[in-house]
């Protein structure tokens, strides 16, 4: 009976799947993304917004995004405030631009109902349908990248530096932590010991304890009650937003948007072995809607745009491919509202190992690449290297499809060309020159 229950709502197959399984891929999903909870608020409130306020936003909108994908979708995916939207929000918007806090809100809830209608007209799936399998291929790979990249800096291995942009950084505790991290997960992993990456976070963070990168803070309690989110609940301001500056805005985070989502979303897919044989993602427009009206949610409760996060993929490694997956990573943002000291005490160091893994994991969509023509395997190329380079699933996709646009006119291929493609390489270009 439960089994049955369990299958409907959540897409969970007993034959195939195990609950254990799921839960462990919930929990090291969580473990790898919950930086979050400390890194959104640190964000948001340099414009002027409550930190504590914010915490709780950032977790209950978290949870409403990730539970509406595991009943919706059925999927091992989880979604969180975006790390480059939540950057946009603060630095772009109410620092660049001039827009209050309030009114960057208000802008959030406009591009999050245009979501949700473009979802439902199926714009969207129509934008991921007319991706070419080959840079599909590469999204996954360059995700994978992108992804270890995140995880080599979070543990200051790799630290910026003015000469040559990027470097190695200095054997510091935090560097040090994070190579240990990345050493245990992947002899655990290589031993093929079940939750290898959820046991690397947990066991680093330990470790950390005594090279004093896990830090306790003084009078330190596991657990405390919400913080109150009234000081930024609902609160819009949308005078001075009807003008064409502001209609700019609102399609650039629609872009960005959607193809940070798109993107996560078809890599993601290929890794959990769901894609239909014809290129298809089943259960595609759910996933889309459950990011759409989480996004829309994010805003009525003071917090930045939502997307499906790339940390998922730290679950898919652990086994989750199902709904399971995701509602247990939804129940944790609950819980952390509670368990907040206890959930900031992993540094991001102890997640690097999971982050590199995943990394590597991810990569093996390489060999599926086609690299026999120039005009295919150069776009795929441009889609990898730069979402390392510009740091943004969503810029190497938009240079990836340019690119792809660009050779195959140039080159007389126009029967590889469709519509879709040829009006989002206009409004890329668009983008480009207004941004």
């Amino acid at each position: 009976m439960m089994t049955t229950m369990m299958k409907k709502l959540l897409g969970f197959d007993a034959e195939t799947m195990k609950v254990k399984t799921e839960m462990i891929a919930g929990v090291t999903t969580f473990l790898t993304m919950c930086y979050i909870l400390a890194v959104n608020p640190a964000i948001l409130s340099t414009t002027g917004m409550d930190k504590g306020a914010l915490f709780t936003a950032t977790a209950i909108a978290s949870a409403i995004a990730t539970l509406l994908l595991a009943f919706m979708a059925k999927l091992p995916f989880a979604q969180a405030p975006s790390m480059g939207l939540n950057a946009f929000f603060a630095f772009t918007l109410c620092q660049a631009m001039g827009y209050t806090w309030q009114q960057s809100l208000a802008i959030l809830l406009v591009e999050g109902i245009v979501f949700i209608i473009i979802t439902f007209l199926n714009v969207r799936e129509y934008i991921l349908q007319s991706i070419p399998t080959n840079l599909r291929y590469a999204i996954s790979v360059g995700i994978g990248m992108f992804i270890a990249f995140i995880g080599l800096k979070n543990a200051e291995i790799v630290v910026s530096n003015p000469a040559t942009y990027v470097g190695l950084g200095k054997f510091t505790p935090t560097a040090i932590l994070g190579i240990i991290a990345i050493v245990l997960s992947g002899v655990l992993m290589a031993r093929r010991v079940k939750g290898a990456l959820f046991y690397g976070i947990v066991l680093s963070t330990l470790v950390g304890i005594p090279m004093g990168v896990t830090v306790f803070p003084d009078s330190w309690m596991p657990f405390s009650m919400p913080q109150d989110i009234s000081p930024i609940f609902c609160k819009f301001d949308f005078s001075g937003l009807f003008n064409l500056k502001t209609g700019l805005v609102v399609i650039s985070l629609l872009l960005v948007n959607i193809f940070d989502t798109v993107g996560t979303l078809v890599g993601l897919a290929y890794k959990t072995g769901i894609v239909q044989p014809d290129g298809t993602i089943p259960r595609i427009k759910e996933a889309m809607t459950s990011d759409a009206i989480g996004t829309t949610c994010g805003a009525f409760l003071g917090s930045s745009t939502l997307t499906t996060y790339v940390e998922s993929a730290a679950g898919i490694a652990e086994g989750g491919r199902s709904g399971v997956t995701s509602f247990t990573v939804g129940m944790l943002f609950i819980l952390s509202l509670f368990l907040s000291p206890l959930f900031l005490l992993i540094p991001g160091s102890a997640t690097s190992g999971a982050l590199v893994l995943v990394g590597v994991l991810m990569i093996e969509s390489v060999k599926k690449l086609d690299l026999s023509n120039v005009s295919d395997s150069f776009p795929a190329f441009i889609t990898m290297i730069t979402m390392v380079l510009c740091y943004s699933i969503a810029d190497g996709i938009c240079l990836g499809i340019l690119s792809y646009v660009i050779l195959k006119l140039c080159t007389g291929q126009f029967k590889q060309l469709n519509t879709t493609l040829i009006i989002l390489s206009i409004l890329f270009i668009l983008n480009f020159v207004l941004s």
